[in-house]
């Protein structure tokens, strides 16, 4: 399969027109123009690279300075106390900054402007780490053993938390009381909208129209909208119930989805709607993309059901050139897919109140990747090929509640775990990262997922046609693609990595997870398993065109048990937000911890945080 994919490199390279289609239906294009390295490759990042040491505390490259921006647990609100995570309680958690922070959105302040210093950081709170929020509580026995306070306190700390920032002297500061701060956890109630609103299997005890639901869990990665919303995805919440799916009326499904009764937080012990024996409906309203709008703290939160249900991870929105929306999507699993929205309606830039309920309308698809280096997105259709209700799928809501049987149905192509989906706001080109796959073995490799058992992740570029930028057409059928790079170290020929050959020893990484780019184009990745190989988890600045094409450099490094995640840039690109996730959660036991970052204060504990990163002279990242 790697040869088929070198042998094809070699003969497109330099071709005709990125992403073409002759007339005789035929795939060609020149995937790679620009891409050969000259001997020594000048990188357009111009700051010397930081060595890679794993450490109780975060490191920047020279010439650079951080500040840690919002921890878990500092104050939304006025007349709060001092944070002590061993005293704070569910009531006041909800006022509070949430716990294992990721995906961020940085929306100007004022609303519609590109204001690079004043704004609102938009940050989910993915999930808790037990072991070292609760003393004497490993991650093994939490489930069972978690008080009632305790799993409040969780559910607590997970949604998403909005927050009002403004920098300062060059220092980014939160606005403590500002009207705007918000929370939204797992007891914010929320609307169902889209196709699947109303239908049978979203009724439970609790909500017998299908269209209220309270809360959002495993709030991972993300994405924003033109109209000035944020989407957070649901990742996968098939953990946080409790009861035997195996006895359940939708069985299948929930097996599909990967629910096991496992409980892992003890919500299924004193919440019945985390109990599938008591609602097993309940599992069929998570793992949506919601929409918020943090301008508006009175809002009502919405998941749109249109987009499909799956382990969400990204939602990132194209505004394409005939004004469509386009919204790119990844399912984070072992084996599952790549997704593409287009909205049926375009959107008004002069009317942003068009975008109110663009997202409920359109077509979903899912990739199927070619060896000849062609890529097509298959429509999730109702009545159409496979997804018909001989195969069970009774009508368009029930394709996307079982979006992950409709995409086996039509023969998607399985990845290594697709986790971010970005697009290249200089070339147009789309970015997916694969964090890695165990389970793959030879029998199972494909053209875009090429290496058995791949510990090390890698990044594959889709090429859309129409042209560069703007031009390209997010919602055409078929696309090009390549892989940019394999992960993993390039001095490790079992490895086969395939980053540019001068990268350094401390410039290549592993387990890529969530992406971004600056506004010059260059991408920027952040890892989450590098810890695996007793390397910190950092940030990466990568360049896509020129003699530097996949020539990486380190610019941070996490703590001790820390990911590094939603890298996030503001408009100006002088300031690079991070989400530095979960710190020392590699401890059996708080006790244990090998890092109480950021605080370093006896009897406190770790505490999940954004970091601002930027320049000493104020100048943009990576310049």
């Amino acid at each position: 399969m790697i040869a088929e994919r070198v042998s094809r490199r070699s003969l497109l390279k330099g071709s005709l027109a990125s992403g073409a289609l002759i007339a005789g239906g035929s795939f060609v294009g020149s995937l790679f123009a620009g891409e050969t390295h000259a001997a020594a490759a000048q990188s357009t990042l111009g700051f010397p690279e930081l060595k890679r040491v794993y450490d109780k505390t975060h490191a920047a490259a020279e010439g650079y300075e951080t500040t840690i921006v919002a921890r878990w647990g500092d104050p939304l609100a006025a007349g709060l106390a001092e944070f002590d995570g061993n005293k704070v309680a569910a009531e006041e958690q909800e006022k509070r900054f949430g716990y294992n922070c990721d995906y961020i959105a940085f929306m100007p302040l004022p609303k519609g402007t590109v204001n690079s210093d004043h704004g609102l950081l938009c940050v989910n709170n993915e999930y808790i780490s037990p072991n070292v929020m609760f003393p004497g509580m490993t991650e093994g026995d939490a489930g069972k053993t978690m008080t009632r306070e305790q799993v409040d306190l969780g559910m607590a700390a997970m949604g998403h938390s909005i927050v009002e920032v403004e920098l300062k002297d060059g220092k980014w500061e939160t606005v403590a009381d500002s009207p705007l701060n918000r929370r939204i956890t797992a007891n914010t109630e929320m609307t169902v909208s889209g196709p699947v609103a109303g239908h049978a299997l979203m009724k439970t005890s609790a909500d017998a129209t299908g269209t209220k639901v309270l809360g959002t869990s495993y709030n991972c990665s993300g994405g924003f909208t033109p109209w000035g919303t944020v989407l957070t995805c649901e990742e996968g919440v098939s953990d946080i119930f409790g009861g035997d799916p195996k006895r359940a009326p939708t069985a299948d499904l929930l097996d599909r989805y990967g629910f096991d009764g496992s409980d892992i937080y003890g919500r299924g012990r004193f919440h019945d709607r985390f109990n599938l024996d008591k609602e097993p409906n309940e599992a069929n309203r998570f793992d949506w993309v919601v929409e918020i709008d943090p301008y508006d703290p009175q809002s009502r939160p919405v998941k749109r059901t249109a987009l499909g249900r799956m382990s969400h991870e990204a939602s990132t929105v194209v505004l394409n050139k005939d004004g469509r929306v386009v919204v790119y999507m990844g399912d984070d699993d072992y084996f599952e897919y790549m997704y593409r929205f287009v909205s049926a309606k375009a959107y008004d830039k002069a009317n942003p109140a068009s975008g109110a309920d663009l997202l409920d309308d359109g077509v979903l698809s899912v990739a199927r990747f070619d060896a000849d280096g062609s890529m097509t997105w298959l429509p999730l259709v109702h009545g159409q090929g496979k997804l018909t209700v001989e195969n069970g799928f009774a009508d368009q809501a029930e394709v996307l509640l079982k979006t992950r049987f409709a995409a086996d149905a039509l023969g998607a192509t399985p990845m290594d775990r697709p986790e971010d989906i970005e697009t290249n706001p200089v070339t147009g080109r789309v970015y997916a990262v694969m964090t890695k796959n165990k389970k793959r073995d030879q029998s199972k490799v494909n053209p875009a997922n090429t290496r058995p058992e791949n510990l090390w992740g890698h990044i594959v570029e889709l090429i859309p046609p129409g042209g560069r930028g703007a031009d390209a057409d997010h919602t055409a059928e078929k696309y090009a693609w390549d892989l940019f790079v394999l992960c993993g170290n390039p001095k490790d020929a079992k490895v086969g990595a395939t980053f540019h050959p001068d990268t350094s020893d401390n410039g290549w990484f592993v387990c890529p997870d969530n992406i971004t780019f600056d506004p010059a184009g260059r991408l920027w990745v952040a890892t989450d398993g590098a810890n695996d190989f007793d390397l910190p988890d950092g940030v990466y600045g990568v360049d896509t065109e020129g003699a530097a094409r996949g020539l990486p450099k380190l610019l941070f490094t996490c703590p001790h048990g820390a990911e590094a995640t939603g890298p996030c840039f503001t408009p100006d690109g002088t300031t690079l937000f991070l989400s530095v996730q979960h710190p020392a959660e590699d401890a059996e036991t708080l006790d244990k911890a090998q890092t109480l970052w950021p605080d370093f204060r006896d009897g406190r504990l770790p505490r999940p945080s954004v970091v601002a990163i930027r320049r000493k002279d104020g100048q943009p990242v990576g310049a």
